[in-house]
């Protein structure tokens, strides 16, 4: 049977080529100018591998250097044993990963915001990011302390991606007229985005907290409605054969259903080569996974 780690290393084996170059250690500070494109695609791929092998060394040096993902992981108080294996696993791939809680928490370093209101917890840690980081990053991913996520499969998806466009990327989901992307699965956003949703956050009269309201959605849902208005829409992010590569789901509950719907196939069935998150795996799950990585 296929193990989880396995998998992961399926995953990773690609992204991981990529990470040398990808991946810079140390500062790099990022300038932003004001470009604003018409921006309709809502199936973003992966490049694919032949067209990265094209690539010259003197432009991958250059491309390395545009890329620093900034991880923002939202926790409560009860996540204490999934934020341990958040912080010594995946989270060391990021440029910077902070955790943003809705408590005071003496045994782990986080930012405390205060609530525990998920949508006030998110819409605030994104408002901190952008205030203290928008000149030093210019992707930003956020997730639960159940993703388990593979950041240089993330960073060899956006490779070719202009961070100045307004991409809001990831599992995407239709509710009646709202397409949004699932928390589950991890949502990235570029730097226009974020700055078109801080430029609604800065607005009360644009974007009430609706924190204390008896009728709630879910803070995905409400950041979907927030980027629509800001006329930046939910894309699914996915590879060059169409698999999705944020996944809502876990690898092993990926491989039963491939098992049973593509028994021949199972690999080929299950998930992406370049896979970049799986949700609801345990701490001890998330380990495993790491070997992988």
């Amino acid at each position: 049977m296929l193990s989880e780690s396995s998998l992961v290393l399926k995953s990773v084996m690609l992204g991981s080529i990529f990470c040398a170059f990808i991946t810079i250690l140390g500062h790099v500070r990022i300038g932003y100018r004001s470009r604003m494109y018409h921006h309709e695609h809502y199936h973003v791929q992966a490049p694919n591998k032949e067209d990265i092998l094209k690539i010259s060394e003197d432009e991958r040096m250059e491309l390395s250097k545009s890329f620093r993902v900034y991880c923002i992981i939202l926790v409560k108080h009860k996540d204490v044993s999934l934020w341990t294996a958040v912080k010594e696993t995946w989270t060391k791939h990021c440029d910077k990963a902070e955790f943003f809680s809705s408590e005071n928490v003496k045994v782990f370093k986080s930012i405390n915001m205060e609530t525990k209101d998920m949508w006030l917890m998110m819409r605030k840690a994104y408002k901190y990011a952008f205030d203290k980081y928008r000149n030093r990053y210019n992707w930003f991913f956020i997730a639960r302390p159940t993703t388990f996520a593979i950041i240089e499969n993330l960073k060899y998806f956006l490779l070719k991606k202009d961070p100045l466009q307004p991409f809001y990327l990831g599992h995407t989901v239709t509710s009646g007229d709202l397409e949004y992307v699932s928390v589950e699965g991890g949502i990235v956003l570029s730097m226009e985005s974020m700055k078109r949703l801080n430029h609604l956050l800065s607005s009360p009269e644009k974007c009430p907290d609706q924190g204390g309201m008896i009728w709630k959605i879910s803070e995905d849902k409400q950041l979907a409605v927030r980027l629509k208005y800001a006329g930046v829409f939910a894309e699914n992010a996915e590879d060059s054969k169409g698999k999705d590569v944020l996944n809502t789901k876990s690898g092993g509950l990926s491989i039963k259903e491939a098992m049973t719907n593509h028994p021949n196939l199972v690999v080929e069935g299950c998930c992406s080569d370049m896979a970049v998150t799986f949700n609801g795996l345990t701490p001890n799950q998330m380990h495993v996974m790491m070997y992988g990585v």
